[in-house]
């Protein structure tokens, strides 16, 4: 059985949980065209290693971000979406 961590909830099975995304930033809503909408929403960078992504635990409905490694599928870290951001800004 695979475990994620959840920051609020701690180790679950991995079933309780659905990937977000990458995390990535949000196009200017006043300026940005359709094109970078639909890279924002629908493309993903893909990269082969380390990224930051948004997952979900269903069961309590709790965002929150995983580093995940996506060559090895291993689960690096995961935080609150507050700490990741803190991590950011160097807040």
């Amino acid at each position: 059985m695979k475990l994620l961590n959840c920051p609020l909830n701690g180790p679950r099975n991995i079933s309780e949980f659905v990937w977000g995304g990458e995390v990535k930033t949000a196009p200017d809503p006043a300026t940005a065209t359709d094109a970078e909408w639909t890279g924002y929403l629908f493309l993903e960078n893909n990269v082969a290693g380390e990224v930051s992504e948004w997952w979900l635990h269903a069961p309590t409905n709790y965002w929150f971000i995983a580093r995940r490694n996506t060559v090895t599928d291993e689960i690096l870290e995961t935080m609150t979406v507050d700490t990741f951001f803190s991590r950011q800004t160097g807040a």
